[in-house]
């Protein structure tokens, strides 16, 4: 959650287009390689529990990470698509994909057939339109409502969809490509 909300803090009022892309893209690859080393090497890692016990997830020991789908997501949305549309997909992929399973898990009563709950559908609807409406600031406000309202109906119908894809790289560019055929649907200004 905080590397991406520090991710739209730096690009969004701070990086060009290409300023951004070479920065994650650096991180990617840096991220990649520590990631093999990790994998192909775990003597190293068995010196350092520090990095199992607070840095991986249950599972990964042994295989590739979330970060890597991650920071992939996070390059793909920023070199293919203008500013105001990556800038809201990464947003969303911060804060509605983990704030669901939080709210599920924790306050989650109501279960759907996949497990995913009502209540966590509801925070990653929630986040969805607070990323799109706070992004976007310019149009009309009736125009920022719709958007944000059909981008977290639909991304949030998405989420349910059960994909063999890390849910880091889809749902960045899922939103995306939701996104930007909306906003020119309703007139929102898209930035780049």
């Amino acid at each position: 959650m905080g590397s991406g909300i520090f991710a739209v803090c730096l690009y969004g009022p701070f990086l060009n287009h290409q300023q951004a892309a070479y920065i994650v893209g650096g991180v990617s690859s840096l991220v990649y390689i520590l990631e093999q080393v990790r994998i192909h090497y775990p003597e190293l890692l068995a010196r350092n529990k520090f990095i199992n016990q607070s840095l991986l997830r249950a599972g990964e020991e042994l295989k590739e990470s979330a970060a890597v789908p991650y920071i992939m997501g996070l390059l793909l949305t920023i070199i293919s698509f203008p500013k105001s549309i990556a800038l809201s997909s990464i947003l969303i992929l911060a804060l509605a994909d983990p704030m669901s399973a939080i709210i599920g898990i924790k306050l989650g009563k109501h279960r759907f057939s996949n497990g995913k709950s009502i209540e966590g559908s509801l925070a990653f609807f929630a986040c969805c339109f607070f990323a799109v409406f706070f992004i976007f600031t310019e149009g009309s406000n009736g125009g920022r409502i719709a958007l944000a309202t059909w981008v977290g109906i639909l991304m949030t119908i998405f989420d349910h969809v059960s994909l063999k894809l890390d849910d880091n790289l889809t749902i960045p560019i899922a939103s995306a490509f939701l996104t930007w055929p909306l906003a020119h649907f309703f007139n929102i200004p898209i930035w780049s």
